[in-house]
């Protein structure tokens, strides 16, 4: 284990490292938070029109489709919001006026989404436009900071207020966006989202596959144990994946059809990282049972927050982070409850994820909530949290007992003194 670890810290984590502070990668994923509100919202409504009682559709009766029309205002839209999330949040980084490069990105968007007939389609506003929501933004503010910081744009006097002078920068890098765009989608008819959605088709496949998951959840606990936040390293690749397969579930579940994706977002989230990455909850749990007087008081200092998924007073205070003792457990724990919640999701033998609900949602509460009201997902998430315990109880105690002996040197040493 010391020589992978070694091994680890040496060839994969600088690279992976790069990669989660890369620019570009940095701004797609604070872009995609701008959408987490509405997707929320219209998680709520969608679970309001389809609560998992036979006598429910009838008491509501056609006001299903009117609750709908929220879900699809927020579901049905992901694809602009991550546009003008995007081109914000990059071209806050390059110094630019943020809201220029959101404009422009979500005019480069829309010339994208045109019709063989040359109409808009907005069929492709939500999910299916993610890839192309982030190559376009990507490539408008690109071409804006090309022609901002080589002073290709129009200046009007000093006098002119701020928003018109911003307005008139704006024109020939949007005039660049338009023609290059124009170009691709009207005279040469390629259609960018359909040719995007084929070329990512491969990872989007992994992703929702037992391997692939697998993968997935060993980089980001190795990650963490090597210091690195594990899951922001890797959000920005793999959240706009899990965010397609959730839009596709919801308008599934809005349909009373079957479920297709078992890893979209909130798998991860709420159904293997129960009470923080490495499903650590069990592991407070555990601490607040403990003969040693430091894990003791750092178990109940830690419990409050690992209820709401948030558990960096433990990797960081008991700590797992370069703890040989640990790593092992924190690894392993995810990848059992990850094959697990898989399977029982292939078989159907619980819900799969179909509402969006905030990541730190505690256990139980968040799977009941995510699957649209499945009580057999919140007695999982119960089942979890023991089959994690179990897991961690002996490498716990392992560390306790070396622990407890640090205790009782330190205490033999404040005798003698």
């Amino acid at each position: 284990m010391e020589k992978f670890m070694k091994f680890f810290e040496a060839k994969l984590i600088p690279p992976l490292v790069k990669v989660g502070n890369q620019r570009h990668l940095v701004a797609v994923r604070n872009g995609l938070a701008i959408t987490i509100p509405f997707i929320i919202v219209g998680s709520i409504f969608l679970i309001i029109g389809n609560l998992p009682f036979d006598w429910w559709p009838d008491f509501i009766g056609g006001y299903a489709d009117k609750l709908n029309v929220v879900v699809n205002s927020s579901f049905g839209v992901l694809g602009v919001l991550a546009t003008l999330g995007i081109g914000y949040n990059l071209a806050k980084t390059y110094k630019l006026d943020p809201i220029t490069g959101a404009v422009i990105s979500f005019f480069g968007f829309l010339i994208t989404q045109i019709t063989p007939e040359f109409a808009l389609d907005t069929s492709k506003f939500g999910a299916e436009g993610l890839f192309t929501a982030i190559l376009v933004s990507i490539f408008a503010v690109e071409t804006l900071k090309f022609f901002v910081k080589r002073n290709i744009v129009i200046k009007l006097p000093a006098g002119v207020p701020p928003a018109v002078g911003n307005s008139f920068i704006a024109l020939t890098p949007a005039l660049a966006v338009g023609i290059v765009l124009w170009i691709i989608r009207v005279m040469l008819g390629f259609d960018v989202t359909s040719f995007i959605t084929w070329i990512f088709s491969p990872i989007v496949f992994a992703l929702n596959t037992l391997p692939g998951i697998l993968v997935y959840s060993a980089l980001v606990t190795l990650l963490w144990s090597a210091g690195v936040h594990g899951d922001m390293a890797l959000e920005g690749i793999a959240d706009p994946i899990f965010l397609q397969f959730l839009t596709v579930n919801t308008a599934a579940f809005a349909a009373h059809k079957e479920i297709p994706y078992v890893t979209a977002s909130g798998f991860y989230s709420l159904f293997v990282n129960v009470g923080g990455t490495g499903a650590t909850l069990s592991l407070v749990i555990l601490m607040l049972g403990s003969k040693s007087k430091l894990y003791k008081s750092l178990g109940k200092v830690a419990f409050p927050s690992a209820c709401f998924e948030i558990n960096e007073p433990i990797i960081f205070g008991f700590p797992v982070v370069l703890n040989p003792l640990v790593i092992v457990p924190f690894t392993l724990v995810p990848l059992v409850l990850t094959i697990l919640s898989y399977i029982l999701m292939s078989l159907n033998i619980i819900g799969r994820p179909v509402a969006l609900v905030p990541w730190t949602m505690p256990p139980i509460i968040g799977p009941f909530i995510a699957t649209g009201g499945d009580w057999k997902a919140g007695v999982w998430s119960a089942l979890e949290m023991i089959i994690a315990a179990c897991i961690y109880y002996p490498f716990f105690k392992n560390a306790e007992k070396q622990q407890l002996q640090n205790e009782a040197i330190e205490e033999l040493e404040a005798a003698t003194i």
